[in-house]
């Protein structure tokens, strides 16, 4: 069974403690946490060893999970990867594009695995979706949160949207042509609302909207493809897809014919596919231990963490320069 230690035990660092000792594939040797009293009291409620260095907790384990503020990101990797230790970091996966462009460097020839946690992959919704998903046309997302202040030290395109950067850019295989983007700053000095148009050279648009100041949460995600129309509520874990068949389902009670304007004649479907009941935080970190014990491929790379920063910033960028030009 793979050793894991966990650097950091803040809200999100105790969920991961929970979720790997319910996962039956790692043991858990201890975590480290800066904070001493935040430390001392997660090592009494979990009954879980703290350690008093970082470095030892790192040399004690197979595999380093990283639950830290982004700042620390990536001094916590190039730690273990000086150690040749598998690494699994939450999103986004560094604070700046300086440090990714380094990390990748440092990555080459080292042997290890690195995942991302970019958990919205591991949705139950998303998994049910995922087999229609088809050369989509069109996408529309909205990511929505009440406020939170624990969440405004950094800006809501990293905090919210870059989960569905990472989707966007999983599911469109085609480079970005061209971002439009503008947001507004409110109760931070960076946008807490925030929307981007995005086109590839394929000809999709995908039209992102991310807010922190919503007066209900909402993460819901439209598809638009030919014959098809996929829906996702993240939030809800459900999936609903509408398509244009040749043929129906007799089975189906949802499959109505219909007369097309060109003179076709097709069959509307509607389904909805059963969406797993899973933890998808616990699943993430359960296809990392398979990707190590198997030696394949983690679900999301290093390199897809590092596609999602890049465009992220890409769309700061746009909000930022529309933030200024209406202060001028």
């Amino acid at each position: 069974m793979l050793k894991i230690g966990v650097l950091g035990a803040g809200h999100l660092g105790k969920i991961h403690l929970k979720c790997i000792r319910q996962s039956g594939k790692y043991d858990l040797v201890g975590f480290y946490d800066t904070a001493k009293d935040v430390a001392k009291a997660v090592s009494e409620e979990f009954s879980i060893p703290c350690f008093d260095d970082m470095q030892a907790l790192i040399d004690a384990v197979d595999v380093v999970d990283i639950v830290t503020p982004t700042t620390y990101h990536f001094k916590c990797i190039k730690a273990a990867l000086e150690h040749h230790k598998h690494i699994f970091v939450e999103k986004p996966v560094v604070a700046t594009m300086e440090e990714a462009e380094a990390l990748v460097k440092l990555a080459v020839g080292e042997g290890v695995k690195i995942q991302v946690g970019h958990v919205e992959r591991f949705n139950p919704a998303f998994a049910g979706a995922a087999p229609f998903i088809d050369k989509p046309k069109f996408i529309e997302v909205h990511r929505l949160a009440e406020f939170n202040p624990r969440g405004t030290d950094v800006p809501v395109e990293l905090d919210l949207m870059i989960h569905d950067i990472d989707i966007l850019l999983s599911i469109v295989k085609s480079e970005v042509s061209h971002i439009s983007a503008s947001g507004v700053a409110i109760v931070s000095p960076t946008a807490d609302i925030a929307n981007a148009r995005i086109e590839f050279a394929n000809g999709t648009v995908a039209n992102l909207t991310a807010s922190r100041l919503s007066l209900k949460n909402m993460r819901k995600m439209r598809i638009f493809q030919n014959d098809a129309y996929i829906s996702v509520d993240f939030l809800e874990k459900s999936t609903d897809i509408v398509r244009l068949l040749d043929n129906g389902d007799p089975q189906n009670p949802l499959s109505v014919p219909i007369d097309l304007p060109n003179g076709t004649h097709k069959h509307l479907t509607f389904e909805r596919p059963r969406c797993k009941s899973v933890n998808a935080i616990e699943e993430e970190l359960s296809t990392f231990a398979d990707a190590i014990n198997n030696g394949t491929t983690p679900v999301v790379t290093l390199e897809d963490g590092v596609r999602a920063l890049d465009l992220a910033y890409r769309i700061m960028a746009a909000v930022d320069e529309s933030i200024n030009r209406v202060k001028a």
